[in-house]
């Protein structure tokens, strides 16, 4: 997968269309991402110990990796990832601008 824990990332389409968020976690297995405020549903939770809160709670809930662009930090935009190698490494690049990302 392209897309990393940490990336910023930007919705490409669903109910969230052009939000943008952190990635979580990634779920390489099923091809899937979980980020930080898209896709929240909520969630009844039921008190399991004395002392619990029952209740519902939002949860961030996973989505296709194929519905979002990693923003890039230097233009601002939504876009491809690349890769180009430097010294032995192989670097994720903007696909826009040239940028290296992190």
């Amino acid at each position: 997968m392209k897309i990393k824990k940490g990336d910023n990332v930007q919705v490409l389409s669903g109910n969230d269309k052009g939000k943008t968020g952190e990635v979580l976690e990634v779920i390489p297995k099923e091809d899937e991402i979980i980020v930080k405020g898209v896709n929240v549903r909520q969630k009844h939770v039921k008190a399991r110990k004395q002392g619990d809160e029952s209740g519902i709670i939002p949860v961030e809930c996973s989505i296709p990796s194929s519905k979002v662009n990693i923003v890039c930090s230097k233009c601002g935009k939504a876009t491809k990832i690349g890769y180009s190698i430097e010294k032995d490494e192989k670097v994720r690049v903007c696909k826009k601008c040239g940028a290296k990302l992190k």
